[in-house]
């Protein structure tokens, strides 16, 4: 219910939090100038922030009828329009928060993503009804009829830098481009099935889209021209398997990691590689992740360390590697924050670094099997964790000490743990085949899904958090109401 405002520099909180909101806040946006945020929450309203005060300026603002799903600040910051789950969309004058145009209806489900015209003239909104519209930011009207093709619920919308197009992504594992004029279909961009595309962003010039093509045994990443659809670059250099992607907060840089001990670095422009392989290691690199600024790359590998590289300069921050764990280290994550960095290891442990000095801050004791999967909370209070003693474990942030008792009822190893996107669940897959949920403040478990009929390898919540999407190692993916 709170929005919290950080230093991008130090990790430091800003101000106090925010609180205004009386149920889960799902969407927020700067406007133009930095002065204010926009949030739409749950409690079917919209609230205008200021970023100096940290207090409400505006609001609550009500009209409509559903869950507030998406806001965007118009590029000269005089509007502000929001998509709602109960199919409607709403123009509001910033200034006064005054209701300029709505309830606009036309969408037959719930809206899913807004997004403004760089020149401000216009609006997109994407849906669960499978449709994309454009709208006139001025009066309120549709342009046009609605885009049509996806044949699954629309996930997220975005102009190109120069209004030309407009890109669609959708549950049906498509992106598509089409002409922001005319409204025609200029490109369909398919993706392998075994994954969903869930967002959609240009590149800061507005040519290019990235595609990672992820999954056991898949070795490439392709960058897609996003006007024609066909393939720029193959990125090839790593001699073994690679075992994960990851793109850096502005586009520019791709990070991957491989069974032959490196990390590599690619333009995602030119498609050559971006200074020499990352060497350190001495046994398979197991994960990567950008920092949330960008500047470096923290790797977990078999040979139980974790190593920080600058992204300038393809060498080792001083600060790497981190004091080793005692055995291998198969899953790191960043803080949502940037401040620190997570890993869990084969020694049964979980361990949170200072990510700018690389001093240990806390070893998180508990567990009686090898650490599989670990996931901070969103608002970055509490870690889970995923083992294979078969249990789930919540962690306090701030001490190191576990939330209670273990959450129990695999009976073989938990192979993956996450956090809804309200934190108030949490969902763990295992290798008995199930997937159990959980709720994070009391631990108790809500229910247990069941259907495949192997280990799972992973599990997804929605961005609404009402479905999950699972895949299990003999090639299954269920989609279930969560």
């Amino acid at each position: 219910m709170s929005i919290r405002l950080w230093d991008a520099e130090t990790g430091s909180a800003v101000g106090k939090p925010m609180f205004g909101h009386t149920d889960k806040v799902y969407t927020i946006a700067f406007s133009p100038d930095n002065t204010r945020i926009a949030s739409g929450s749950a409690d079917l309203s919209v609230c205008i922030w200021s970023v100096e005060t940290c207090t409400v300026v505006l609001g609550p603002l009500w009209r409509h009828n559903g869950y507030v799903r998406s806001v965007a600040y118009s590029p000269d910051g005089s509007c502000i329009v929001s998509g709602s789950w109960d199919g409607t969309i709403c123009i509001w004058e910033s200034q006064t928060g005054t209701c300029i145009h709505g309830l606009l209806e036309g969408h037959t489900a719930a809206i899913s993503s807004v997004a403004f015209s760089p020149d401000g003239l216009r609006f997109v909104s994407g849906s669960l009804d499978h449709t994309v519209r454009v709208w006139n930011a001025v009066t309120g009207y549709p342009v046009g009829n609605p885009l049509q093709g996806h044949s699954k619920w629309v996930r997220s919308v975005a102009y190109s830098p120069d209004c030309t197009r407009i890109a669609s992504s959708s549950d049906d594992c498509t992106i598509r481009i089409w002409d922001a004029v005319t409204g025609a279909l200029k490109r369909s961009l398919s993706l392998p099935r075994t994954g969903n595309v869930y967002s959609v962003a240009f590149s800061p010039d507005g040519r290019r889209l990235v595609r990672i093509a992820v999954g056991c045994g898949n070795s490439h990443v392709r960058i897609l021209d996003a006007a024609t659809g066909t393939t720029v670059h193959r990125l090839s250099g790593h001699t073994d398997q690679v075992n994960q992607v990851a793109v850096s907060p502005n586009g520019s840089l791709v990070g991957s990691c491989s069974n032959d001990r490196s990390i590599r670095l690619w333009d995602t422009v030119t498609g050559l590689a971006f200074g020499a392989p990352l060497v350190g290691h001495s046994n398979f690199a197991k994960s990567v992740v950008f920092s949330p600024d960008g500047t470096r790359v923290v790797s977990g590998s078999d040979d139980g360390t974790i190593r920080v590289w600058s992204t300038e300069t393809c060498t080792p921050v001083q600060l790497g590697p981190l004091p080793r764990h005692r055995g291998r280290v198969e899953t790191v994550a960043y803080s949502p924050d940037g401040s620190r960095i997570v890993s869990g290891s084969r020694d049964r442990t979980v361990r949170i670094w200072n990510a700018h000095t690389g001093g240990a801050v806390l070893t998180l004791d508990g567990h009686t099997g090898w650490i599989r999967s670990i996931a901070y909370s969103p608002d970055g209070l509490h870690i889970v964790s995923g083992s294979k003693d078969c249990t789930v474990r919540i962690w306090n942030v701030a001490t190191g000490q576990q939330v209670g008792a273990p959450l129990v009822g695999h009976n073989k190893s938990v192979s993956y743990v996450a956090y809804s996107p309200d934190g108030t669940r949490i969902v763990s897959s295992s290798d008995d085949g199930t997937i159990r949920l959980w709720n994070a403040k009391t631990r108790a478990s809500i229910t247990t899904l069941a259907g495949h009929t192997g280990t799972i390898l992973s599990a997804a919540f929605s961005p609404d958090g009402k479905r999950l999407a699972s895949a299990s190692q003999g090639g299954a993916v269920c989609i279930w109401d969560a």
